[in-house]
């Protein structure tokens, strides 16, 4: 309630959203998390946000979509996410693998025994050399 009437793109709004959901899915009430995550996300568009802030709370909807059971739709966030910073930085960066980890837990979870070798073997190659 704080925050409520403060604009959009203040700090003190955004992180307290943040919180809030963080605080949710510690709690074991990650379904609660999924729209305060969803709505800060669209805030986050909005207001031009593009950056690392932006990449955290889309990897932590993806991590309250998977731990809810909503496998589908984290797998399909996850592999955006994936592609998306694999493209920027690489796949040795520490937050590519990170993502890459949880995308192999949902692929496992999934059956798709297939690309999660896949993927793991392309993460795994580079840390050899």
């Amino acid at each position: 309630k704080t925050y409520l009437g403060r604009p959009e793109t203040d700090a003190g709004r955004l992180m307290s959203m943040g919180t809030l959901a963080n605080a949710f899915c510690l709690n074991g009430r990650g379904e609660e998390a999924i729209p305060v995550l969803e709505a800060l996300l669209v805030l986050l568009r909005r207001i031009g946000c593009d950056g690392e802030y932006m990449l955290a709370t889309k990897c932590n909807l993806a991590n309250c979509l998977h731990d809810a059971g909503r496998l589908d739709e984290a797998l399909v966030l996850e592999r955006e996410l994936y592609a998306g910073r694999v493209a920027v930085c690489g796949v040795s960066d520490e937050r590519s693998i990170s993502i890459g980890s949880n995308l192999a837990n949902t692929l496992t979870h999934k059956g798709f025994w297939n690309e999660c070798i896949s993927l793991l073997r392309d993460q795994l190659l580079p840390a050899a050399r």
